[in-house]
């Protein structure tokens, strides 16, 4: 699946670049929450993905920059999004709050930045609905790809398989044409794209590209 990062999006021209996504047969809208703390920038809050929400019958994909993210599940419920990961380190029971998404109606994921290995899931690998693998570390769009989050895919795919679990696999971060082939022969699931796509004359040429190369 093909999830755009609105990160990259024309902001002024937000309705428009939704509507394009749609019509370019984009899979899932990802939302990337920055809170200035745990990464060094600001995104958009709630009355952003409330347009947002109202704009598109996507499913909405939240990943949480945040260095409170149990702060924003009951209002990130109110707002029907339909997955949401969070960063284990900025939380101290990472279990607890996988279980308040969950009990919300939420996909519950884990997010895993370059320097964070896999092995960190290992106890909890079985709560997850899915693992976004950041090929990046968060905070900017347009970075350059990072070639251990291939390694990283693929350990992860090994353990689901192993151990018969149906968690999905969503990779971040300097993601295109030239390397999605890998990622999903890897295992990835979901490939979250922002500048290659917002970079494009042609949005469905590019999210058919990625899902075909």
């Amino acid at each position: 699946m093909i999830a755009p990062s609105l990160l990259s999006a024309d902001f002024g021209r937000l309705a428009e670049e939704i509507a394009a996504l749609e019509a370019a047969n984009a899979d899932i809208l990802h939302l990337d929450v920055m809170d200035g703390h745990y990464v060094p920038n600001l995104s958009f809050g709630f009355p952003v993905i409330r347009k947002i929400r109202s704009l598109c019958k996507l499913p909405l994909d939240v990943h949480l920059m945040v260095t409170n993210p149990a702060f924003h599940i009951s209002l990130l419920s109110e707002l029907g999004v339909q997955m949401v990961s969070f960063h284990q380190e900025t939380v101290y029971h990472s279990h607890r709050l996988l279980t308040q998404l969950k009990d919300s109606g939420i996909k519950a994921g884990l997010a895993l930045n370059p320097a964070i290995p896999v092995n960190t899931l290992d106890s909890i690998l079985g709560e997850l609905d899915y693992v976004l693998v950041m090929s990046v570390n968060p905070g900017y769009s347009a970075q350059a790809f990072i070639p251990t989050a291939i390694d990283k895919i693929s350990c992860l795919a090994e353990l689901r398989q192993a151990r018969n679990l149906a968690f999905q696999i969503e990779v971040d971060g300097g993601v295109s044409a030239a390397n999605s082939a890998v990622l999903i022969k890897s295992g990835c699931d979901i490939l979250v794209s922002a500048s290659y796509i917002f970079g494009s004359d042609d949005y469905q040429a590019a999210i058919s590209a990625l899902r075909n190369s």
